[in-house]
């Protein structure tokens, strides 16, 4: 008999309701989950699968980040110090420095934390405002995560404004400039779609991703009421174009969106990115009555900490859901989707409310298993321990002195545990690590190629003497001297 028994762990199901079986066993077979109950219920059913000593141990659903950035894995610190120049800073890295190579590199990176942290799905932006103008980039970040076994959701589409946006290729080993125009960027996206979405089995995914709902204001923060006020040509264009997209490929729709912006899109209800197919990023500062238009339209919300204007438990009280996300790895920043879940409990609680209730554990838990599932349309099959669903699971060893007493084990998955503590994870039914060692790959030799592409990318940009400039000054104001390398004639 094909498939694993996972034996005397705790398992945490997350399932309908909630059950946490002590001693308990699950069994797959393929892909998928085919019994779950105790040890001694289960051994003597499945006594030809292969065992995994669970004792001492969490079996839990692979985490799911329903809401990352590519590319922050290999540009981690750079501009940390100066929150305020940040996308001033690292958007034209990625418009004008970065090569195919960079992207597979960064999926190999970036996969790898996911996977030694638990997290067995991911959403990636095609950096920190999409790019989608060469499809390379999306495919060979694509190409890494399944090479890892890991799901990807691939976030590719159209840039903020203005249109076309300039851009800077390195395809023959130098610089060539492009202007790339909106219906470009879509095209973009469609080849991604058409050509990596639903590969390895499945775990491959791509949703169309404008930068964000409403491109004429504040792409980055809330929009006051008196610039937040009507829907311009643009506005309407977009986000027509991104149905009419969204449609013809049957995916999924993500975005970002700030104060304002739900309103605004709300003006257009034939073609706003709002409903049940769509989830929204942030939604710092919104107000009342837009909360009231996501709660209306079935719109799923994904939320990074700090985001201290996010009013999550007002969305929640309205029947909003909301799932926590990592928002990337940069500045600085990571992928342990535990310690993200606690910074989020510990701002909403002491920055807002001061009421440890309002986020219970358990509640915590769930924003980053089963309602990150819903966010991406897949709680059917990812996101809980259930008969029927995808063996996505996650064993996190407890035998260490900071995880005891082992009791409590939600309280214990949100308060101490660390994604150092996954001890085995695995997709599909496929063990991906065991025993804290990376089973897909050569990790040594990834992370090489990662800091190879890393160098190289600062070379490109001219950064490269100011890496270990405490201070940073001088790269700032060599940046904003030469924010695009000279221009080539395209080839």
């Amino acid at each position: 008999m094909d498939g694993l028994l996972l034996l005397h762990g705790t398992i945490v199901t997350v399932d309908g309701t909630r059950r946490i079986i002590e001693d308990g066993a699950l069994a797959t077979a393929g892909d998928r989950i085919v019994d779950i109950g105790t040890a001694a219920e289960l051994a003597p059913r499945h006594a030809g699968k292969k065992v995994v000593d669970c004792r001492g141990k969490l079996i839990i659903p692979g985490l799911i980040d329903a809401h990352g950035h590519a590319g922050h894995s290999l540009i981690r610190s750079i501009a940390a110090d100066t929150n305020a120049l940040w996308m001033r800073i690292v958007t034209p890295m990625y418009y004008h420095y970065v090569t195919r190579e960079f992207w597979y590199a960064d999926g190999l990176v970036s996969g790898l934390e996911r996977l030694r942290a638990g997290v067995t799905t991911a959403a990636s932006i095609i950096t920190s405002m999409p790019r989608s103008d060469d499809p390379v980039f999306a495919i060979n970040h694509a190409r890494a995560y399944a090479e890892l076994g890991l799901r990807e959701i691939v976030c590719v589409g159209p840039a903020g404004l203005p249109w076309p946006q300039s851009v800077t290729r390195w395809d023959s080993g130098r610089p060539e400039r492009h202007s790339v125009s909106f219906e470009e960027m879509i095209e973009g996206a469609e080849a991604v779609i058409e050509t990596v979405n639903g590969n390895a089995d499945g775990r491959i995914k791509v949703f169309l991703t404008p930068f964000t709902i409403v491109p004429s204001v504040e792409p980055s923060n809330a929009s006051t009421p008196d610039c937040a006020v009507n829907l311009t040509a643009d506005d309407r264009m977009q986000a027509r174009r991104v149905r009419e997209t969204a449609r013809k490929w049957g995916v999924r729709i993500h975005s970002d969106a700030f104060a304002g912006q739900i309103r605004m899109a709300f003006q257009d209800k034939e073609n706003a990115l709002l409903g049940p197919d769509v989830h929204l990023q942030h939604c710092w500062g919104i107000s009342h009555e837009e909360i009231d238009i996501l709660a209306e339209t079935g719109t799923y919300v994904t939320h990074a900490p700090p985001g201290r204007s996010t009013p999550i438990l007002q969305m929640m009280a309205r029947g909003v859901p909301v799932a926590i996300t990592s928002d990337g790895a940069a500045p600085s920043r990571h992928f342990d989707m535990f310690q993200i879940a606690r910074t989020a409990q510990a701002t909403q609680h002491l920055l807002h409310n001061h009421d440890r209730y309002h986020l219970p554990p358990g509640k915590v838990f769930e924003m980053i298993t089963i309602d990150a599932a819903r966010a991406i349309g897949m709680d059917h099959e990812i996101g809980s321990l259930e008969v029927g669903k995808k063996a996505d699971i996650a064993i996190v060893d407890m035998r260490k002195p900071h995880l005891m007493p082992n009791w409590m084990p939600v309280h214990r998955l949100v308060h101490q545990v660390l994604g150092s503590d996954v001890d085995t994870v695995i997709v599909d039914g496929r063990v991906l690590m065991e025993a804290g060692t990376v089973l897909t790959a050569d990790m040594g030799e990834a992370l090489e190629f990662g800091q190879a592409e890393a160098l190289a990318l600062a070379e490109r940009a001219g950064l490269q003497a100011h890496m270990h400039d405490p201070g940073w000054g001088q790269l700032y104001r060599t940046f904003s001297e030469k924010v695009v390398p000279p221009v080539q004639p395209a080839v």
